[in-house]
């Protein structure tokens, strides 16, 4: 049986941006279009304001503003998409790139390391190691000199 389809732009199974949030603009492109390049507003900017959705949870907003601050303006992200000639590939292109920012923004941080001992083995081999190069000097500068 199929999933039903939810009004709006799905992120992760449980995070759908409802398209009442989205805003888009549309302006020309400055890629290819052919004859129609200087008459399409096929470039589409697409923008959602994280700092006052209502679907997300203040720990989501919270993740979200600190990870994207570099990206944010006024707490609105905005994503550009003109790789395409044709206005609706390029909605496409634009949603999908900010469906994977945000869900990037939002996917958990890497887990603490968890302090460990070095081995006995690894400690004897680095000491064995230690010792060897010490006695390596000691031979270069106790070797007698011949003066010519």
């Amino acid at each position: 049986m199929p999933s039903p389809v939810r009004p709006g732009l799905a992120v992760s199974p449980a995070l759908t941006i409802p398209r009442a949030e989205l805003t888009e603009r549309f302006s020309r492109s400055s890629g290819p279009g052919g004859q129609g390049v200087n008459t399409t507003d096929s470039r589409v900017e697409l923008s959602w304001d994280v700092a006052r959705s209502a679907v997300l949870n203040d720990t989501q907003r919270q993740r979200l503003l600190e990870r994207l601050a570099g990206r944010l303006v006024d707490g609105v992200l905005t994503v550009v998409a003109s790789e395409h000639r044709e206005q609706r590939r390029n909605r496409d292109a634009a949603a999908t790139r900010l469906a994977a920012v945000v869900d990037d923004g939002l996917a958990p941080g890497p887990r603490s390391r968890r302090a460990t001992r070095a081995t006995r083995g690894s400690q004897e081999r680095r000491l064995t190691a230690k010792k060897q190069r010490s006695a390596t000097k000691k031979l270069r500068s106790s070797r007698p000199r011949r003066d010519d």
